[in-house]
């Protein structure tokens, strides 16, 4: 018998609960009060998985218990096997009933207040059984970490750069835009140009951020220097409110202004040159994803698609 069946054939799921429960807790009096069962079951639990692996998997201390390199890797593998049953109970469940199942979604901000709402009212109208969660994920790593985490089945975010354990798919690929208020004296004019309103007052993102950097690359290459912006922010809602007042100006991808239009915002017609920015739906790679989510994903490629023409 080869090692890998031999200690399969040892450690029960129950042990893996175990020890995702205790990293969970921070404490193994916390974990057996959460599992239901006496510390020294827990104890024992861990000293027996830690006897069969031959490595040390928690670092016990005064403030509590922590994981070790080797128990981080065994937590991770815990996770995973109770996502992929849960998965499969998912299917099960849709096989007796298509119109049923949950899809936790992760979004950023800029997504949730733009192409997501079109997503959803399409889907819930087709799938009213089937349960939504979504879920803000901030850009960069808090995002990666909810999809690793298998705390969300997938993401819809603008760029998230290469990684070796995603899937990335794109919906659509789109320029920015200047945007002011449908109010605005700029929005009056039909020949103004970046000249007239670079010293205006513009909300736009951080320079810092990923977004700002973007920003910055439209500036250069129409031919100015980044304007210092009066209000920095990535908050979407209060970027287009502001916008919408008419007392700002800032820059949007073109979809995101479209989508927005209603709130009173005018895509001034300016050729805007220089970097475009995609849409994608991220997953984990070699997961099993529920029908429900595969349902949604559908219905995101088509809402992408009508974006792209509207625009």
């Amino acid at each position: 018998m080869d090692r890998a069946t031999r200690i399969g054939s040892r450690i029960k799921l129950r042990d893996l609960r175990v020890l995702m429960a205790i990293a969970d807790s921070g404490s193994m009096a916390k974990a057996a009060a959460k599992l239901g069962i006496s510390h020294p079951a827990i104890s024992k639990t861990i000293s027996e998985i830690e006897a069969e692996l031959g490595v040390r998997l928690l670092d016990r201390g005064s403030q509590g218990t922590e994981l070790t390199a080797q128990g981080e890797v065994l937590r991770r593998c815990g996770v995973n096997i109770f996502d992929e049953m849960q998965q499969g109970l998912r299917a099960l469940d849709h096989l007796s009933d298509p119109n049923s199942g949950e899809v936790r979604l992760g979004c950023t901000d800029i997504i949730l207040n733009s192409l997501v709402p079109p997503i959803v009212q399409q889907f819930c109208k087709a799938h009213p059984g089937v349960q939504l969660d979504v879920k803000l994920a901030n850009p960069g790593e808090d995002q990666i970490q909810q999809l690793r985490e298998r705390r969300i089945d997938l993401l819809i975010t603008r760029a998230t750069g290469p990684h070796d354990d995603f899937n990335s798919e794109a919906l659509f690929e789109e320029p920015f835009v200047f945007v002011v208020g449908a109010n605005s004296k700029f929005a009056l004019n039909r020949r103004t140009s970046l000249k007239e309103i670079i010293h205006a007052n513009w909300v736009l993102p951080p320079y810092n951020s990923a977004p700002g950097a973007l920003i910055v690359a439209v500036f250069e290459a129409n031919g100015h220097s980044p304007p210092e912006p009066l209000v920095k922010t990535i908050a979407v809602q209060l970027t287009v409110s502001l916008i919408a007042s008419g007392d700002f100006v800032g820059i949007l991808p073109r979809s995101v202004a479209a989508l927005n239009a209603q709130a009173g915002l005018r895509i001034l017609p300016l050729r805007a040159s220089g970097p475009r920015i995609s849409a994608e739906i991220v997953c984990l790679k070699n997961r099993t994803l529920s029908p429900a989510v595969n349902g949604f994903m559908r219905f995101a490629r088509d809402v992408g698609t009508s974006v792209v023409r509207k625009t």
